[in-house]
């Protein structure tokens, strides 16, 4: 299954860039354990970055930035299978789930939870 993997990434940072490397490296952390679980994670921000230095974004909220970091995610929920939301104060996370779980998607909140249950029969 395809996983995107939400949880704060701006959110709490003051938009610092230590702290917003941070928040992506914590989500990053669980990526591994769900590809060799057989899956393929995905987290928004891999896609969002590069774009926002294509389109010239300078700083977090600006017009690239809000044309394109949070509907990236979007489109990618249209094809992923599943949620795993982190912990964590997160309007744009919380975003994710509203719409997965509208698209009727399982949303998890834990690792082992994503491992238990997707191991099961």
């Amino acid at each position: 299954m395809m996983i995107l993997i939400a949880g704060p990434y701006r959110s709490g940072t003051g938009d610092d860039a230590t702290r917003m490397a941070k928040n992506l490296k914590r989500l990053e952390d669980v990526a591994l354990p769900l590809f060799r679980a057989g899956h393929l994670p995905m987290i928004g921000e891999w896609v969002a970055l590069p774009l926002l230095q294509q389109a010239g974004s300078k700083v977090p909220g600006d017009e690239p930035y809000t044309e394109i970091a949070y509907p990236v995610a979007h489109r990618l929920l249209e094809k992923c299978d599943a949620v795993l939301r982190l912990e964590g104060a997160s309007k744009g996370a919380d975003e994710d789930v509203r719409i997965a779980r509208q698209r009727g998607l399982p949303v998890y909140h834990t690792l082992e939870e994503v491992l238990l249950q997707l191991s099961q029969p």
